[in-house]
């Protein structure tokens, strides 16, 4: 099962600050996204349709928020709570990982099955589900940002300008925590491939005294 510890990364640290957010707080951003995809991909919303509890629980593990997603032709929804809201019960799935991960299963830019099998990503509850979701999402095509860009009008250009930007430096800040994090764990790293190859030794050594032992009973008069 994937570890419930997100790795060190910006979505990580950009995330923080949300502790302090009511998940109410992030509605407006949640419905204007998923009117965006409605009115571009409806065909995803009726696919699951006849799914007889298409709501899923959507889980970041490096955000302090979870999702649940209603997936239905008529009154799709997507709303965020924390871990001790009620509601999350309602979920007939759920889909856990890294947001860049499930962003993209959501855009079909990687194979799903590939990412539950290096466990990346983890559900449970209604396999069915999610696989009649990871399929509608495939076949839809999906770019989150072009449908963003798309649907913004006149304020296409500037915000891709102001993306491009938010992206370069995400880019790079990844970089430096990844050197960050590189050079925490090296030493403890170190430490423990010398610690495992003493035990290798030592384990060695009491074998050697052990066979030792024995051979001498054997040649004893």
């Amino acid at each position: 099962m994937i570890t419930t510890t997100p790795t060190l990364s910006p979505v990580l640290i950009a995330g923080l600050p949300l502790r302090l957010l009511p998940p109410i707080a992030l509605q407006p951003l949640l419905d204007t996204l998923m009117g965006t995809l409605r009115r571009r991909h409806p065909e995803v919303f009726t696919r699951l349709g006849c799914i007889d509890n298409p709501v899923y629980e959507i889980d970041p593990i490096d955000l302090p928020f979870r999702f649940l997603l209603r997936m239905t032709a008529t009154a799709p929804r997507l709303r965020a709570a924390r871990d001790t809201d009620a509601g999350l019960d309602q979920a007939g799935a759920t889909i856990r990982g890294p947001l860049l991960t499930l962003i993209e299963l959501l855009e079909g830019r990687t194979d799903g099955d590939a990412l539950f099998f290096s466990r990346r990503l983890t559900i449970s509850g209604d396999t069915e589900a999610v696989v009649a979701l990871r399929n509608a999402l495939d076949d839809a095509e999906v770019d989150l940002l072009g449908d963003i860009l798309a649907s913004a009008g006149p304020l296409a250009s500037p915000l891709s300008r102001a993306l491009g930007v938010a992206g370069h430096i995400f880019k790079r800040a990844a970089l430096d925590l990844e050197t960050v994090r590189g050079a925490i764990l090296e030493p403890v790293t170190a430490r423990l491939d010398g610690h495992e190859t003493a035990a290798r030794e030592l384990e060695a050594r009491i074998t050697e005294l052990q066979h030792g032992g024995r051979r001498r009973r054997r040649e004893a008069p």
